[in-house]
């Protein structure tokens, strides 16, 4: 929170959009994570952090902190139910519901639940019969924007992912884990991403 006054600015920020702010000088802003609107010239102004290891810019300092682990490798937050270990607080919270069977978001038409909300909008969509991922090369449309990438290869002949044991190549990760079942003379297959 900041409220703030002088001679020279008088600047209020409640760290919420709509609130009665009066922003007087652009420059004066304080850092916070919140957007803040200028009403004298009409403008949102959002505070962005930029990564240093890449081009990357995040509306939030924790953003951007989280995102530098991808950088670092580094991953602070310990599932203690497995050994698996994560960059961001959020991430191991949406991992534990795979042990505590948790499902918080529920669809408003047919109850099923979902340990994630961004699952529970790409479900909403079967309901709604909304199709956003278009093919650029058909008429066909998607749901899913993964679903549509990967019927984008039939277009172009892309396989992104090939047997280390073989030359086969495949455009779907699914495809080569199916192949890996049946090992090249009883040797265990592993993906590799192109």
């Amino acid at each position: 929170m900041m409220n703030r006054s002088s001679e020279t600015d008088d600047i209020h920020c409640f760290m919420a959009v709509n609130a009665d702010i009066d922003l007087m000088v652009k420059e004066e802003i304080e850092v916070h994570e919140e957007p803040v609107l200028i009403q004298d010239v009409g403008v949102s102004v959002k505070q962005e952090w930029e990564s240093n290891q890449c081009d990357k810019s995040f509306t939030s300092n924790s953003l951007l902190i989280g995102h530098n682990r991808t950088h670092t490798g580094e991953t602070p937050y310990h599932c203690n139910q497995c050994d698996k270990n994560f960059s961001q607080n959020a991430t191991l919270t949406v991992h534990q519901r795979t042990h505590s069977g948790e499902k918080p978001y529920k669809c408003n038409q047919c109850e099923k639940g979902f340990s994630r909300k961004d699952n529970l909008i790409v479900h909403q969509s079967i309901h709604s019969g909304e199709k956003p991922y278009q093919c650029n090369q058909c008429d066909k449309a998607f749901s899913r924007n993964n679903s549509c990438i990967v019927h984008q290869r039939t277009h172009s002949g892309e396989k992104p992912y090939q047997c280390n044991q073989c030359d086969k190549a495949f455009s779907q990760k699914g495809d080569i884990k199916k192949t890996s079942a049946v090992p090249h003379w009883g040797e265990t297959i592993s993906v590799q991403t192109m």
